[in-house]
């Protein structure tokens, strides 16, 4: 699987069947896994620290009463851990929903057999790879991915969902009046105008969502496993976001902001890039209103 150690935490309770089935399905490999088992949330929280692990396994089992908000916890003490959750087959549901609070990925007690738990591995250490190499692709002023970083993720979170079956919301946005306040106002004022806008579309979307600034006026912001419906919502989240700036930023014009957002599903043969020209090429097709303070929303299957 991997030709180096893997440092690993399984946190689970009970007869330790996840431990059993990674030393079954691996057992050439017992040298290169490093494997440190917890048997409780107490317990795992300050072993992260000393670990460090690479890879977390964690047994919903373990989270009652409250499971998500124990795997929102975890994911917000080790943001850059893949998160695998355990769950039995009739907590699928529940393992799903957890991906919306930080978890990479789910896998079922009983079919966790050395194909799946291989390629389960293998992506999260793949994903954290890409994430650093993300991270190198950042927007100096606002701390945003740049194109060349969000294309990084987006194509990979993409084919994670389409082997998954998994969903995928997409807004693409134009900050329209962005060129006339850097004329009467100043670069500052420009540049002050593009953090505000990267403010109220992080504070729209999950932790776990991606967000992007394409170009001097141009953001993005992805969210995986979204349904359909959350494409018009997300909108209305960043358009009363918008709304409440407006009122209350300190001088200068309104901040206008045109909107595009999209909808993928694993039935779409388009790729990453392709979903992007399209929700990104509804934005050029109309010319920019700068005079307009408001939003203009469309939403693209």
């Amino acid at each position: 699987m991997t030709q180096k150690l893997l440092r690993m935490i399984v946190a689970e309770g009970g007869k330790g069947e996840i431990t059993q089935s990674l030393r079954a399905a691996f057992p050439e490999d017992q040298s290169r896994l490093d494997l440190t088992v917890v048997s409780s949330v107490l317990t795992l929280l300050p072993t992260l620290k000393v670990v460090a692990p690479e890879i977390l396994l964690f047994d919903l089992g373990l989270a009652q009463p409250d499971v998500l908000e124990t795997v929102r916890r975890l994911h917000r003490s080790v943001p850059g851990v893949p998160l695998i959750v355990i769950a039995n087959p009739s907590e699928r549901d529940l393992a799903a929903r957890c991906l919306q609070e930080g978890a990479m990925d789910y896998l079922l007690k009983g079919f966790m057999d050395q194909l799946k738990l291989e390629s389960v591995l293998r992506a999260s250490l793949e994903s954290n790879t890409l994430r650093g190499l993300a991270d190198l692709l950042r927007d100096p002023l606002t701390g945003l991915y740049i194109r060349e970083g969000f294309h990084t993720l987006g194509s990979r979170r993409m084919e994670l969902a389409r082997q998954n079956g998994g969903t995928m919301v997409l807004l693409c946005a134009l900050l329209e009046n962005f060129q006339s306040v850097r004329e009467e106002s100043g670069r500052h004022a420009a540049e002050q105008a593009v953090c505000e806008i990267s403010e109220l579309l992080t504070g729209s979307f999950r932790r776990t969502d991606v967000v992007a600034r394409l170009g001097d006026a141009q953001f993005a912001a992805m969210a995986v496993d979204a349904a359909e419906q959350s494409a018009a919502v997300l909108q209305q989240r960043v358009e009363m976001r918008l709304a409440v700036n407006n009122q209350t930023r300190d001088g200068g014009a309104p901040l206008a902001l045109r909107m595009r957002v999209g909808f993928w599903s694993g039935g779409d043969s388009r790729s990453f890039a392709e979903f992007l020209d399209d929700i990104e090429g509804s934005l050029r097709w109309e010319d920019a209103s700068d005079g307009s303070h408001g939003t203009r929303r469309e939403v693209h299957q």
